[in-house]
């Protein structure tokens, strides 16, 4: 197992882009996919950055769309790991929207994605471990998780009652003794 560390901090990775027509819809909106695409290749690079290895993309977890993202617009993306596993990664991502006119900016989406490092044949590797530093780090690495716990029982690699962690949600604590 490999014993290296990496700080959450490290793997910080940031891209803006500005939307252009060949980026949009008929509405004058950002499309989806144009959006995922963009995720996924600074997801990457924030993967990377904790390994220093090969990534690959083995999931897109969960993809929320708040708001659109109009013509115009200079979109932010942020990329963090979350937590690693043995050899996979979540980065959790955070999607602003800056108005090009007024400069307001606001939170628009989020998503997680998973990675996982390879070899150069395209095996499997291990990572290092993840140090969440901040509440905010600390709170995602857990939630990272009962995420994962969540996605082996609906795929039928994890028998529900091995769940410790989403277990731990809905029981009641022991009183003290």
């Amino acid at each position: 197992m490999n014993k290296q560390q990496v700080f959450a901090r490290e793997t910080l990775a940031t891209a803006t882009h500005l939307v252009l027509p060949e980026n949009t819809n008929t509405l004058g909106n950002l499309m989806g996919g144009q959006l995922l695409n963009w995720m996924d290749v600074i997801s990457a690079i924030s993967a990377h950055r904790h390994c220093r290895r090969i990534v690959v993309t083995a999931a897109v977890n969960n993809v929320s769309f708040q708001h659109p993202i109009k013509l115009g617009d200079i979109v932010t993306i942020e990329a963090k790991v979350s937590r690693s596993f043995n050899s996979s990664m979540e980065v959790y991502m955070e999607v602003f929207v800056e108005h090009a006119q007024t400069g307001e900016r606001k939170r628009c989406n989020e998503a997680n994605y998973t990675f996982v490092a390879v070899d150069q044949i395209g095996s499997a590797i291990p990572v290092p471990e993840l140090v969440p530093e901040t509440e905010e780090e600390k709170r995602r690495y857990d939630g990272a998780l009962r995420r994962r716990q969540l996605k082996l029982i609906l795929a039928g690699k994890m028998k529900p009652d091995e769940a410790t962690e989403l277990k731990a949600l809905f029981v009641e604590p022991k009183a003290f003794q």
